[in-house]
């Protein structure tokens, strides 16, 4: 009678008129607009040391190779843009656990007991694989993509060869560092994405299974698109994500048979 009363009260709270809805998410979306902006504000003075710990990957590899480690502007507004770029794309990620709870939040009231436990272990593995991802690509890609494009200069010598020397601009090289970070530590939330759409019903492991070849094609479209025309880091992204998706294969797999045990037990009951 209890359980039965229990599930009764979790129906009605996960009954609540649209317009409560829709005032639960505005108010949400704008929590989570201010924590982004204060976030922003105060990444914003840091911005300089910041940019100084993403510039480490080149500037170690110009130092190691005797040269001058500096990168240079062109433009007046270039160095203040590139500091709120910085403060951009770091007050997201310090908001981001707040955004994620505020997600949840709102989620949460039209789940049951069991869906929210279910749920939960997601919600906490979705950041810490994209905090993995950007590390991986922060010192393990980074270093050998830079490496490789540096490769390509050469110093004038008796034969007259016009000297090709790296003058990097610190607008591109964030772009192209964040770039890295973002396409791994977003790549890296593959398993995640798969498994919830598993549990959801939308995907099975025998249609991952089925739609393997066509998955490798296109994870090579996007390590070709997300990636500078550098083979070697097109190969690593290529290589982690498809790894990521044979993951995913056997994660969708333990959740089928989780679901096989529940509607076992369902029956016997019966």
């Amino acid at each position: 009678m209890k359980k039965k009363q229990e599930q009764q009260d979790e129906i009605e709270s996960s009954n609540a008129p649209l317009i409560e809805h829709l005032s639960e998410l505005r108010s949400r979306l704008i929590w989570s607009v201010l924590a982004f902006l204060l976030c922003m504000v105060c990444v914003f003075p840091f911005s300089k040391y910041i940019f100084n710990f993403l510039a480490m990957p080149i500037t170690e590899l110009l130092t190691i190779q005797n040269e001058e480690n500096d990168l240079i502007f062109t433009g007046l507004q270039q160095g203040f843009m590139v500091n709120v770029k910085i403060s951009f794309f770091g007050g997201f990620i310090v908001s981001f656990p707040f955004i994620g709870f505020q997600v949840w939040r709102f989620i949460a009231p039209g789940l049951y007991k069991k869906e929210k436990l279910a749920f939960l272990p997601f919600l906490i593995a979705s950041p810490i694989l994209f905090f993995v991802g950007s590390a991986f690509a922060y010192f393990i890609v980074l270093p050998l993509a830079f490496n490789f494009f540096l490769s390509f200069q050469n110093t004038s010598d008796l034969n007259d060869l016009v000297g090709i020397k790296y003058l990097g601009t610190i607008n591109e090289y964030l772009s192209l560092t964040m770039r890295f970070i973002l396409a791994f530590g977003i790549c890296f939330q593959l398993p995640v994405l798969l498994t919830l759409m598993g549990k959801a019903g939308l995907v099975s492991s025998n249609s991952l299974i089925g739609i393997r070849k066509y998955a490798m094609v296109t994870i090579l479209v996007i390590a070709a698109v997300v990636t500078p025309p550098d083979v070697i880091t097109q190969i690593i992204l290529f290589s982690v994500v498809y790894s990521l998706y044979e993951i995913s294969i056997l994660l969708v797999k333990l959740v089928e048979k989780k679901k096989e045990k529940v509607l076992q037990q369902m029956d016997e009951n019966i």
